[in-house]
């Protein structure tokens, strides 16, 4: 019965008109022809543009303080010597194991010529420790330090270790 119902409705709504002649013909709409190259149809949005790339960071090194053998202190010769500095990343580049601090002036006093640089993250402070060996002469030393980024470029303060050196005096009777 539902099928006959559903039967009389389609033809009670059949688009034929009243003069008999029969239905009438819709074309079909075209379908569009390719073309050789694509073609953009929606412009971009702020939604949907590439993000831009991130700016370069900046590098600095601050120098806050003197953590072990302050400058002008006095040692032997020969005397080992475990230097720290106190140092603040104050740049936007997190330092990693592609920075170094390498010597720019005076003497190694038995370090190597480039120390790798104590990763920190930026805003932070870190330690830089160097061992050193005092010379075997009388003298006032000192050994200058720069941080160098991964591009080869110097930045930040300068650290260094001024030490004088004397021997003891052998009639010290102490």
């Amino acid at each position: 019965m539902f099928l006959s119902l559903a039967a009389v409705g389609c033809a009670g709504n059949s688009s034929s008109p009243q003069d008999g002649q029969g239905v009438v013909y819709v074309p079909p709409t075209p379908a569009a022809t390719p073309t050789s190259a694509p073609q953009q149809l929606i412009s971009p949005t702020p939604e949907t543009a590439r993000p831009t790339a991130t700016p370069p960071c900046t590098d600095n090194l601050s120098f806050q303080a003197d953590q072990t053998i302050p400058d002008g202190t006095q040692v032997k010769p020969g005397e080992q010597l475990d230097k720290r500095w106190e140092v603040l990343n104050n740049g936007s580049c997190n330092w990693d194991d592609q920075y170094s601090l390498r010597l720019i002036a005076g003497k190694k006093l038995g370090a190597g010529e480039e120390q790798a640089l104590y990763p920190a993250r930026a805003g932070t402070t870190a330690i830089i420790r160097i061992q050193f060996i005092a010379p075997e002469e009388n003298g006032v030393f000192r050994s200058a330090w720069q941080a160098y980024n991964p591009a080869e470029q110097p930045f930040g303060d300068p650290i260094f270790i001024e030490i004088t050196v004397e021997n003891p005096s052998s009639g010290d009777g102490g």
